[in-house]
């Protein structure tokens, strides 16, 4: 008899992942030990489920119809420990950790979403990256949502989505810039500290920019503050401009309230992140919530 379901969570995740390289960075575990337990299910049920392929893995006849009984299993298990939960009285609300851009922008347009989906309480906690980190290990929060991973040990961190940052102004501005436009701009920045910065700071410079020659009008500390500044900019004047990632101003985009403009060969980017802690990566219902968020890969902003 089969002692416990994580060979049979290894072999959900396989599937999902489509790659035993994919599940092994889901699940926290080697690569070889994903081999290892697939194996040992193939052993114990004396047959084939998973044949490798060089661009990913593909299920037997027999892999297939285990992988709806692994599903059943999978759902029975959850509601099992669901009215364990009852049974003691204890409410269960999972508790997302966001950081601003994301808490703020991304994620309410698919929060009520969620809650649906996992048939669940769901609180929403937003802070900057840093707290939500120490939340997380803490185990004050149950899944970290950030775009400035503070990479640390014992948490699992999985690439979600990508997101842009763009020159953003009040004034209407040319499809493409040069170099010596943006010096010619006043500027909204954010503090030296923020990673937003950073990311600006790194990429101008590749391209022989020095931020360090821009008008700085302002220094701002929060996202969300610059947007504001922008919006009280006066357009009559030199263009005032920043850069935000798209999600904030998409709604000031599609009504004409603020424009973007881009630089030859610039293109500003950063990776946001799942994170969870390495304790709980066989918990079901950080499963179901990791599955439905990492569902929304094609958001537009």
């Amino acid at each position: 008899m089969l002692k416990d379901f994580s060979k049979v969570e290894t072999f959900l995740t396989v599937v999902r992942e489509k790659s035993f390289s994919k599940a092994s960075k889901k699940l926290g575990i080697s690569q070889p030990a994903v081999t290892q337990q697939i194996k040992l299910l193939e052993e114990y049920l004396d047959i084939q489920i998973v044949d490798r392929k060089k661009n990913g893995i593909k299920l037997t006849t027999a892999g297939e119809e285990l992988y709806k009984v692994a599903i059943k299993l999978e759902k029975h298990l959850l509601a099992a420990e669901r009215e364990m939960l009852r049974l003691v009285n204890k409410e269960v609300i999972f508790v997302l950790g966001a950081s601003p851009v994301i808490g703020n922008y991304i994620l309410p347009n698919f929060l009520n979403d969620i809650q649906e989906a996992i048939k669940n309480n769901v609180m929403l906690k937003v802070e900057d990256a840093r707290e939500i980190t120490e939340k997380l290990l803490d185990k004050k929060v149950d899944l970290a949502l950030i775009e400035a991973p503070i990479f640390q040990e014992g948490i699992i961190y999985r690439e979600w989505l990508e997101d842009e940052l763009v020159i953003t102004s009040r004034s209407p501005l040319p499809k493409l810039v040069k170099k010596e436009d943006l010096l010619s701009y006043n500027w909204i920045c954010r503090e030296e500290e923020s990673n937003t910065r950073k990311i600006i700071h790194e990429t101008f410079e590749k391209m022989d920019v020095d931020c360090k020659s821009f008008k700085v009008k302002s220094i701002v500390t929060s996202s969300t503050a610059v947007k504001h500044t922008l919006m009280k900019a006066n357009i009559e004047e030199t263009p005032t401009v920043s850069i935000l990632s798209k999600h904030i101003i998409a709604d000031e985009l599609e009504n004409g309230l603020l424009y973007t403009t881009k630089m030859k060969g610039l293109k500003l980017t950063r990776m946001l992140y799942l994170c969870y802690i390495k304790d709980r990566k066989h918990d079901a219902l950080i499963d179901n919530v990791i599955n439905y968020i990492m569902s929304k890969q094609d958001i537009k902003a």
